[in-house]
């Protein structure tokens, strides 16, 4: 039984594509129809590829294609250092006077990948830079935050029960492994804040139908599970993190993917009304923050979303998508 204020109906059905069945439930992301062709430049089009875009509003609420813009603005064929197809789970962070993206790199013939990074003076326009992590087995979610004025990741690594620390050491570039923070289960896309002098930490079960959440104070330090998790069970609609936990006017907003009726169909804001040690609820803005639009480059899916609120009170945000790869 979930154990936050709305209930939605648990449906799962099925997505058709790339000639095989992928259920809302399932880790992996879609992969592309195989291409032996060589890698060039401008490889030819490909169907139903995730890719990243931006997106502008004037809330969090209110984001649409930027005007000049042309979504997306960042491709798996874009890494040069690192044989992928797919970009995805993109996560955005104002540093420096500029932006740095963070994203999933990865093969979806291999089933592996890394975290490539990119940068822009504008947020708008971007210039991949390299693969900054890259282990032997496969990585994804790259969620980077601040604690204390160091950066910090935690990507998913859905194939190893651990949930792994990395330290900016030389930001954007260079990250070093701090540790396992915890350890004993698969969590699927760690997210973790601080709220009310504690740190947070939001991670799903494999599947994509069972939210946790921990809390501890200090980063290295023990990881409390909170005595109502699981918070989310048995629902594809809204268990699975989709982005950074955001506060907009005084609220905090956890983002969640939307798994129903088809995976990847939505990214949603919950507005948690109740965190404390021993407590918790939240409440679904109804509508979504991103879906699928029908055709173009997020015809299929939409299941992922970061934001950063501008000087002008204005947002920038990133989102991933399933769809037509445009073609130079």
């Amino acid at each position: 039984m979930r154990k936050i204020l709305s209930v939605l109906p648990v449906v799962v059905l099925t997505l058709v594509a790339f000639g095989f069945l992928i259920t809302c439930g399932q880790k992996e992301e879609q992969a592309a129809p195989k291409d032996d062709s060589p890698r060039t430049a401008s490889p030819p089009a490909v169907e139903n590829i995730w890719t990243v875009g931006v997106l502008t509003g004037p809330s969090l609420f209110q984001l649409s294609a930027p005007q000049g813009v042309s979504n997306p603005v960042m491709t798996g064929f874009d890494v040069t250092d690192l044989d992928v197809n797919i970009a995805a789970h993109p996560f955005l962070i104002a540093a420096d006077g500029g932006y740095y993206l963070f994203f999933t790199a990865k093969s979806s013939e291999k089933h592996e990948g890394g975290i490539g990074m990119a940068s822009s003076a504008d947020g708008l326009n971007w210039e991949y830079r390299q693969i900054v992590i890259d282990e032997p087995y496969d990585l994804s979610y790259p969620h980077v935050f601040q604690w204390q004025g160091d950066y910090y990741m935690t990507p998913e690594a859905h194939t190893e029960t651990s949930v792994r620390l990395y330290k900016a050491t030389n930001f954007p570039a260079e990250w070093t492994y701090q540790g396992d923070i915890l350890t004993g289960d698969h969590y699927i896309s760690p997210t973790i804040f601080s709220y009310d002098g504690m740190l947070w930490m939001y991670a799903a079960k494999a599947g994509n139908e069972t939210l946790r959440l921990f809390h501890a104070s200090e980063l290295m330090g023990t990881w409390t599970e909170h005595p109502m998790s699981p918070i989310i069970e048995n629902d594809l609609n809204t268990a699975r993190p989709a982005g950074s936990t955001l506060v907009v006017d005084g609220k905090l907003y956890r983002i969640g993917q939307d798994c129903e009726p088809t995976y990847g169909n939505a990214a949603r804001a919950f507005e948690v009304t109740e965190l404390t040690t021993t407590t918790y609820a939240e409440k679904i803005i109804e509508t979504p923050l991103v879906q699928a639009s029908g055709e173009g480059w997020n015809s299929d899916a939409m299941h992922h979303l970061d934001a950063v609120r501008l000087s002008d009170g204005s947002w920038l945000a990133v989102t991933d998508a399933l769809g037509a790869r445009k073609t130079d």
